[in-house]
C-alpha cells in the first residue's frame, strides 16, 4: 500500500506544487482583502481546518530542524524570523511549499498547510 501511495505522490507532486502555490496566492489575497479569520488554533483564515497534529508529525519525520540547523547554524531557529522576508501567512505557506518543491518532499497541499499552521502557531504568530 505504501508503494502505491509513493507512486501517486511522485505522479501528483508537480501538480500539487502548482495547486499549492495558486492556493497560497489566493489565500494571501483574500487575507489582505478581508483581514484574518479563525483557523485551527492559529487565528488565520488560510489555516482554517489545518491538521496541527499532522503538521507536527511531518515536521518531525522530515527532520526540518536538522536541515534548518545545517543552513543557519546553531539550532536552526534563526530561520524563523518573522521580520524577514516572510511577513504574511501566505508567504509562510509559500515558503513551506518552496521547501517541499526544492527538497522533493512530495507533500500534498493540505500537508503543506498543516506544516505552515504549526509554524504560525509556534514561531510566527501573525495577526
Amino acid at each position: 500500500m505504501s508503494t502505491l501511495i509513493a507512486r501517486c505522490r511522485a505522479v501528483l507532486a508537480p501538480a500539487a506544487v502548482l495547486v499549492g502555490l495558486i492556493a497560497a496566492l489566493s489565500a494571501a489575497t483574500a487575507l489582505r482583502a478581508q483581514g484574518t479569520g479563525t483557523g485551527a488554533g492559529t487565528g488565520i483564515a488560510i489555516f482554517d481546518g489545518a491538521d496541527l497534529a499532522l503538521g507536527e508529525r511531518l515536521i518531525r519525520e522530515s527532520q526540518c530542524d536538522a536541515c534548518h540547523a545545517r543552513r543557519m547554524g546553531g539550532d536552526g531557529n534563526d530561520i524563523y524570523n518573522p521580520k524577514g522576508r516572510i511577513s504574511t501567512p501566505g508567504a509562510l505557506r509559500g515558503m513551506v511549499e518552496y521547501c517541499n518543491t526544492e527538497l522533493n518532499l512530495g507533500f500534498f497541499p493540505e500537508e503543506v498547510t498543516a506544516i505552515a499552521a504549526v509554524l504560525q502557531r509556534d514561531h510566527y504568530r501573525f495577526r
